[in-house]
């Protein structure tokens, strides 16, 4: 169907100002992170005289340095692993259709219903009990379980779709299960899986609540964690705050940015099957 004119004109008006509404908060961050220290920012006010050096003193105050490795030490642990396993479950439940695979579902979908604040007082104990408290175990352990849920349940929705005629084929030529798995189903999902990745390194990174309950030191936590203990020491300093936050912010734009088109590619290839 045709758009008229007017839903043209109209659609171009709601993007523009989305684009605005979402461009007016770092906008406004950039700003203030520009001002002069000590000072308090008032609003979008574009300083005449822009303090870039800003950003460097928010970095090595925070000691970013040793946080940025942190954070990729606990990506590199969280995210290939929880896709790994809700690869291989979704696999299981939503294409082999497992006995019980409801069952277990259905427990999935129960955990989606748990925020992590209900679930961080028995974290931190089992935690505790285990010698992890204080260590990036810590949190890598606790989100490869919280984030599966979620993950089992993207990854079934990709296989469930996946025809049946497929593995049939597959089958006749002597393919096992996990031949299967690995050389036919696993490259068709590749744009959910390579979604899933960008998703999980997403919340990964600025994973926050985790990192300041179960990791006393500011350079084992993530990034996120760490502006936590930055703005407890520097509440009063608006401009570096902002400027940390922003530097904080960074990776997880430049990562969206780049992957977008398979995030996009997922979700559109979800639309036409679901």
């Amino acid at each position: 169907m045709k758009l008229t004119r007017r839903e043209q004109w109209t659609g171009q008006v709601f993007l523009v100002l989305l684009i605005l509404a979402t461009l007016l908060p770092f906008v406004s961050m950039l700003s203030a992170a520009l001002q002069p220290r000590g000072t308090v920012p008032s609003g979008l006010q574009w300083p005449s005289d822009p303090q870039w050096g800003n950003f460097v003193d928010a970095f090595n105050v925070a000691n970013m340095g040793a946080l940025l490795k942190s954070s990729l030490l606990i990506v590199a642990g969280v995210v290939p692993v929880s896709v790994l396993i809700a690869t291989m479950a979704g696999f299981g439940l939503g294409h082999l259709r497992v006995p019980g695979g409801a069952i277990a579902f259905g427990l999935f979908l129960l955990g989606l219903t748990l925020p992590f604040e209900a679930v961080i007082t028995p974290t931190y104990y089992q935690v505790r009990d285990l010698g992890l408290l204080n260590t990036r175990w810590a949190i890598i352990l606790p989100l490869i379980g919280l984030y599966m849920p979620f993950a089992v349940f993207w990854m079934r929705a990709h296989f469930v779709n996946v025809p049946s005629e497929i593995s049939e084929a597959a089958r006749v030529d002597g393919t096992t299960t996990w031949q299967l798995f690995w050389r036919v189903h696993v490259p068709l999902a590749r744009p959910a899986v390579s979604s899933l990745a960008i998703l999980l390194f997403l919340w990964t990174w600025n994973q926050f609540l985790l990192a300041i309950v179960l990791i006393d030191d500011p350079a084992k936590r993530t990034m996120a964690g760490a502006l936590g203990a930055f703005q407890g020491q520097w509440g009063t300093d608006l401009v570096l705050l902002c400027a940390g936050s922003l530097i904080i912010l960074t990776p997880t734009l430049l990562v969206f940015l780049i992957f977008q088109r398979q995030f996009i590619k997922a979700l559109l290839q979800g639309a036409v099957k679901g």
